[in-house]
């Protein structure tokens, strides 16, 4: 039976004081912990209603993600409000068999003062004054973070002699049996991994899925046929079907081993170059089973290699420049999207797994489209309903190619390594599109820029300074402006409206979190998260996970194995794995929440970003409502679970 909800009518009204950007973290504990939100719901009948019909996009059916912390004055225990939740839904949570609320909670968050290490709590959600089926959390942590063991490869040596070793690199989430918690799926990268304009024998690419108490379900083996480094294996783990269950799709070639030990294609097959390229030999496109890891279905890989040099050099770098991402093209179900190129030809396929078939729904070749897709790509695609149709859109750079594979618009500014995707300015209808561009002979005075979504019309833009513009954020950190601020490693910092707040911008630019208890978002950059404070224009500390052996992931680009929703309340966790590769630590706010907000895994947009964060230089993940200081209402979309 299919569980809807007509989320356009489901608003929460989360504000019960501004938390500003300083103090106040005592007494948002004590408000948190004794206090109800106000909500406002409504729901619509839905029997015998098609997705179809409704135009309701599916998600996963989560449990309540109920997770219980030790702090240093307690126990910190929060859990999920879903997207599916009934009006006027609240909750009561109880430390073994004693009630810890004196009245029905609205929060997802609560504060256990007498409570220890060795205290179990389950929450009881209340429908009607009436407590629903309890929802309980595991062992309580003993430590800020969950550790979760790892099994690393055994690392080899090349064909010229070079001993490699393996590392824990980006990663992924998806509910891979069903339970509604989800697995982290995790890619082993050796460390001779190779950007595609270096030469070199890479060792074997690996894709290992873990339970979160550390059993793993399966390792899936690339094979010597698909090169190791960022830019080579983009894999998308989600439910494509709708069966419950999430699947994983990617790139796969002549000797990748699934995960039950079963070879794809010609298992002693070796289209290695001298300089270790991989340029000739078929590539293909698998479906996984998420539980087993076993092939379910191989295709040819689209687009396919062609001629090498057609995508811009001969020699390997920009042929295999590949990224993925999940959309909801037809409104309703997921599918797949994998491409090829960006710096000059770019192509996209989209692809859909139904009823154990994988079918190719259609293909976007800027060679067809014009030039004004060609050379527009980034380093990262996202997602997003750019137009209102209820269908999702993929958003390749400065172009954006819409749900039915068309082009929509290009900026026309080129290539770039940094793009974010939501609704960052609340005063203006839609969403906005903000990117940092890489060739100031193409971006001319606009390296830094703000676009309309819909339409691609530049609302406001920065001098690149004739730069390559590496980087580039957007994330509300002052509440003196509307909306998110955005900057670059160049130039000043903008409010989304496009008021110049400061001709110096911020130090810090390579990812963000929600972590703290108010709507302002948090700096992410290597394994330590910063708050902004306006008055003083710098950072101040708020967890330093090095302390903890946390290790980031990518050099420079200093990112998290994954960084989501992935339990708890609506903050964001953090999965770091630790400096040897044994363990991945996965942390969790502490810190109370005056404000409810359904799962982020339940928007859509969110999620389907979540989906794309081991992409080659992934940004972090905005939803498709406006999400910071100042935010009204929230406007869920429509949506179903299977």
């Amino acid at each position: 039976m299919m569980n809807f909800r007509n989320a356009t009518l489901l608003t929460f009204i989360p504000i019960l004081f501004s938390c500003g950007t300083g103090g106040g973290t005592t007494d948002v504990a004590t408000t948190a912990a004794t206090t109800s939100t106000t909500s406002v719901v409504s729901s619509t009948s839905t029997t015998n209603i098609t997705p179809a019909i409704l135009n309701a996009k599916q998600v996963e059916k989560l449990d309540r993600g109920v997770v219980a912390i030790t702090t240093g004055s307690g126990v910190f225990i929060s859990w999920r409000s879903l997207g599916t939740d009934s009006n006027g839904m609240t909750f009561n949570l109880y430390r073994g068999n004693t009630k810890l609320n004196s009245a029905p909670l609205s929060v997802t968050n609560f504060v256990d003062a007498t409570g220890g290490v060795n205290d179990s709590y389950s929450v009881f959600p209340v429908a009607g004054g009436v407590e629903q089926a309890q929802a309980s959390a595991g062992a309580t942590w003993g430590t800020i973070y969950k550790s979760i063991p790892i099994q690393k490869p055994i690392g080899g040596t090349t064909p010229d002699g070079i001993v490699y070793t393996y590392e824990a690199n980006d990663g992924s989430a998806a509910d891979l049996d069903g339970d509604g918690v989800y697995e982290l799926i995790v890619k082993w990268q050796p460390t001779n991994a190779k950007d595609n304009s270096q030469s070199g024998y890479t060792g074997n690419t690996y894709v290992d899925a873990y339970k979160l108490d550390g059993t793993r379900l399966w390792r899936i083996d690339l094979g010597k046929n698909i090169r190791a480094g960022a830019h080579y294996t983009t894999f998308l783990a989600y439910d494509f079907d709708g069966d419950g269950k999430g699947e994983v799709m990617m790139k796969t070639a002549d000797g990748t081993i699934d995960g039950v030990g079963v070879a794809i294609g010609n298992v002693s097959a070796d289209y290695r170059t001298t300089a270790g390229y991989i340029l000739s030999g078929p590539e293909y496109l698998t479906v996984f089973n998420g539980l087993t890891g076993a092939a379910m279905a191989t295709t040819s890989y689209l687009p396919a290699r062609g001629t090498v040099s057609s995508w811009g050099d001969n020699y390997g770098n920009r042929v295999d420049r590949f990224l993925g991402g999940v959309a909801y093209l037809d409104g309703a179900r997921p599918s797949a999207i994998f491409s090829r190129g960006y710096y000059t030809r770019a192509v996209i396929a989209a692809w859909d797994w139904r009823d154990g078939k994988l079918s190719s729904r259609w293909v976007f070749d800027s060679d067809v489209a014009g030039s004004a897709v060609h050379g527009q790509g980034s380093h990262w695609l996202s997602i997003a309903d750019v137009n209102g149709d209820g269908k999702d859109d993929i958003i390749y750079g400065a172009a954006t190619v819409g749900s039915d594979g068309k082009m929509l618009y290009s900026t026309g500014l080129c290539h770039g390594d940094a793009l974010h995707v939501g609704k960052f300015d609340p005063n203006r209808s839609g969403q906005q599109i903000f990117m940092v561009h890489e060739d100031s002979g193409c971006y001319g005075l606009k390296g830094i820029e703000m676009h309309d979504a819909a339409t691609g019309k530049i609302l406001w833009s920065m001098d690149g300074q004739g730069a390559d513009v590496g980087r580039g954020v957007c994330m509300d950190i002052d509440p003196a402006y509307p909306g998110e601020e955005c900057w670059g490693s160049v130039g000043g910092l903008m409010s989304a409206g496009g008021v110049l707040i400061s001709a110096s911008h911020p130090p810090k630019y390579n990812f963000a979190v929600w972590w703290d208890g108010d709507l302002l978002r948090e700096s992410l950059d290597g394994s330590v998260i910063d708050k902004w404070n306006p008055a003083t224009f710098s950072f101040g500390r708020v967890l330093t996970a090095y302390n903890y052996d946390a290790t980031s992931n990518n050099g420079t680009k200093s990112t998290p194995v994954l960084s989501a929703d992935l339990f708890g309340d609506w903050r964001e966790e953090i999965v770091w794995h630790n400096s040897n590769s044994t363990a991945l630590l996965i942390f969790s706010t502490t810190i109370p929440t005056s404000y409810r907000i359904p799962t982020l895994m339940h928007n859509p947009q969110y999620r389907a970003q979540i989906a794309t964060q081991n992409a080659a230089y992934n940004q972090p993940p905005h939803p498709s409502f406006y999400l910071g200081d100042g935010m009204g209402a929230v406007t869920q979309e429509l949506i179903y679970t299977p």
